[in-house]
């Protein structure tokens, strides 16, 4: 096992980066702000309390979009200031895993592989993970064995739903529906009730919180703007509000796994009708959401323990243990 050695999970949402040398995660909110079009002013975490709040002159943004890479520029920064970190700004010579969507172009897939070879973070070795394989090995199901495996990873932008077996994927498809279209509807939603102006991280919160607003019994306590008075305002919104806006994009999602499996051959099928389906990423934790996967499908639905945290720990499965060492591959230029 290589001393230095990093896999890296690209979210739209969150990076997330396992280092073998000290078995460590780090996750922070894949986020750059920069000041006067040029100077890095914060990233991570830090960035994302400042967003929807900084002046004109520092923009805020996700490098990556749709679970593809948009600004190459910002995120090889972002990359170098993580590894940095990580390291305490000591960066020795290491091999990268990084994990790909599937359902991508060869050309954005070789955008991933560029973007680690160009960040100055001395990668010896680059290779690559499709997605949905880390995704399985990091829910702790033997890859490479001959049964069907039905994974569905709903991340920020959009949710991934694939069939693996034998190491590989049989059926793949990527729709773009994950949590910040919930967070959207949200918003639409308290404009057209309220006629209140709430900002993303607010949709967001309610969306994260309503699991145990329905054990309280309550509605989400709001802070936003008044449409008609312009003033700042607090207002309730009732639980079941929410649920009924979301039910249009999980209906969405379902109809999507429904339709890997009408695609899926019967031999896998039987396996996928024994071992169910196995539901992760961080959007998939919405109260309810899981049980209305069980019954739009009729497949008994297991939950990741750690669902943002899936992809990371199946790349660090692939790093540490030899047997799934083949499962990663190198795109030409730099590899084995």
């Amino acid at each position: 096992m290589p001393n230095y050695a990093y896999g890296i999970d690209l979210g739209t949402s969150n990076i997330k980066i396992y280092s073998c040398a000290d078995d460590n995660i780090l996750i922070e909110k894949n986020m750059i702000a920069i000041e006067n079009k040029k100077n890095v002013f914060a990233y991570g975490n830090s960035a994302y309390e400042m967003y929807e709040k900084a002046p004109a002159n520092i923009k805020i943004s996700y490098p990556l979009c749709n679970g593809v890479i948009a600004d190459i520029n910002n995120m090889e920064k972002l990359i170098r200031f993580f590894i940095s970190d990580m390291t305490k700004g000591n960066i020795k010579p290491a091999d990268y895993y990084i994990a790909v969507p599937t359902d991508i172009t060869e050309v954005e897939k070789r955008a991933f592989y560029d973007l680690i070879k160009d960040a100055n973070v001395k990668a010896r070795k680059i290779m690559v993970v499709e997605k949905a394989v880390a995704d399985g090995l990091g829910l702790d199901i033997d890859v490479k064995n001959a049964q069907g495996v039905l994974v569905v990873n709903i991340g920020y932008d959009t949710t991934e739903v694939s069939i693996l077996s034998l190491g590989g994927i049989v059926l793949s498809r990527l729709i773009k529906t994950g949590g910040l279209k919930f967070d959207e509807a949200i918003r639409s939603t308290v404009r057209k009730e309220f006629n209140l102006l709430i900002g993303q991280k607010t949709a967001e919160t309610i969306k994260k919180s309503l699991g145990t607003l329905e054990e309280e019994g309550h509605g989400a306590v709001v802070y936003g703007r008044d449409i008609v008075t312009g003033l700042p305002v607090e207002r309730e919104i009732p639980a079941d509000l929410i649920y009924s806006c979301l039910e249009e994009h999980f209906n969405t999602i379902i109809d999507s796994i429904k339709v890997i499996l009408e695609r899926t051959p019967p031999e896998l099928g039987a396996d996928i009708y024994r071992n169910g389906i196995y539901l992760t990423g961080g959007a998939s934790q919405i109260s309810h959401f899981a049980g209305l996967v069980e019954k739009g499908t009729g497949l008994k639905v297991n939950q990741a323990e750690r669902p943002i945290e899936s992809v990371v720990l199946g790349l660090a499965r692939i790093l540490k243990e030899d047997h799934y060492k083949s499962v990663a591959y190198a795109i030409e230029g730099m590899g084995k």
